[in-house]
């Protein structure tokens, strides 16, 4: 970050000041669901029913959907290789510099 003075510098720390604010709002919202979750899991686990209930609904959901489930795997699955891949390049790009280098 460059430095900054004036009026500059405040909307860098607005930029700031509201970044920090979504990291801390997807934190809290991180921790409340987790919180959340685990009540309503302990819950469950005591009626079996529900808990094939919950199963039978969510390959309902996985079934219906499972297109797009599996093109939006996918799509994840080869922009990893293509970071990877990228990531490869630059390696090779630092190797031979320092070989040059030296």
């Amino acid at each position: 970050m460059a430095h900054v003075h004036g009026k500059d510098m405040m909307k860098e720390m607005s930029k700031t000041k509201n970044s920090m604010g979504k990291e801390i709002m997807k934190g809290s919202m991180a921790s409340v669901t987790v919180h959340t979750g685990a009540k309503l899991m302990s819950k469950l686990a005591k009626y079996p029913v529900l808990v094939f209930g919950a199963g039978v609904v969510a390959g309902v959901y996985v079934y219906k959907y499972r297109k797009q489930i599996i093109a939006s795997a996918n799509k994840a699955l080869d922009s990893g290789k293509d970071f990877v891949l990228q990531q490869k390049e630059n390696l090779e790009d630092i190797v031979a510099e320092t070989k040059e280098e030296s």
